[in-house]
């Protein structure tokens, strides 16, 4: 029986471990597919490489770039901001201060946009009090921080209760802007709808020297909650 057992281990430890087979079976594929591909595995590499960047353009994160001066002078016109489409994917949704890009289509007009968010549902947005300021919820908001120099936080008074579901939204270069405040007339009243949003610009990528983070201004964090409301919460100018 001994004679018999030997060549029967001999047998096993010959024998392939079955993960080392199946890295062995995926690169016998891939060797396949780079002998089929002409350019062989340099054009595989390259294809590999645009199919990573498809996914994390379509799902993960995507540059815009500024065209108009309504966001001046944080974001100039040319600058590319990264948008991160993964912001408001996981139950979070946009908040009072956040930069967004959003689709327009049926709203402002059949292109992306770009504007910060002043209003989510159920606040209460009134221009202006006395000093000139926008109010959120009876909260004056102090936007120097932000807002174009020279420019007043708005020169059309307005009164807006902001549906649930949706945005009302505003260019920090007022003078320069179309933005909620001349949609008030049209579909949607100009707000937009949160399912629009497209995501949060979060970072200035180019050029070099205006590389920087955007971040959500301390002003919204004093605006106190919508009585009633569940949450506190190339693109166009």
């Amino acid at each position: 029986m001994d004679t018999e057992a030997q060549p029967t281990e001999r047998d096993r430890s010959s024998s392939p471990e079955p993960e080392a087979a199946e890295d062995r079976s995926r690169f016998a594929f891939l060797t396949r597919v780079a002998d089929w591909l002409p350019g062989g595995w340099i054009t595989l590499t390259l294809f590999t490489c645009l199919a990573f960047l498809l996914v994390l353009n379509t799902f993960v994160a995507q540059p815009f770039q500024i065209p108009s001066g309504s966001m001046e002078q944080g974001l100039r016109i040319g600058d590319r901001v990264l948008v991160n489409k993964l912001a408001y994917r996981f139950g979070a949704e946009p908040r009072r201060g956040d930069v967004v890009v959003f689709d327009g289509t049926g709203y402002f007009g059949d292109a992306d946009y770009i504007k910060r968010v002043v209003g989510v549902g159920g606040d209460l947005v009134v221009c202006c009090d006395k000093e000139g300021r926008i109010k959120v919820n009876g909260r004056p908001v102090d936007e120097t921080a932000f807002l174009y120099p020279g420019d007043t936080p708005s020169t059309v008074p307005f009164y807006v209760e902001v549906p649930e579901g949706t945005l009302f939204v505003l260019g920090d270069h007022r003078g320069d802007s179309s933005d909620s405040r001349d949609h008030l007339g049209s579909p949607g009243g100009g707000m937009i709808p949160v399912g629009d949003v497209i995501g949060r610009a979060d970072w200035i990528v180019w050029p070099y020297a205006h590389w920087t983070h955007l971040t959500r201004p301390a002003a919204y964090a004093r605006v106190p909650a919508a009585q009633g409301s569940k949450g506190a919460g190339a693109a166009h100018g």
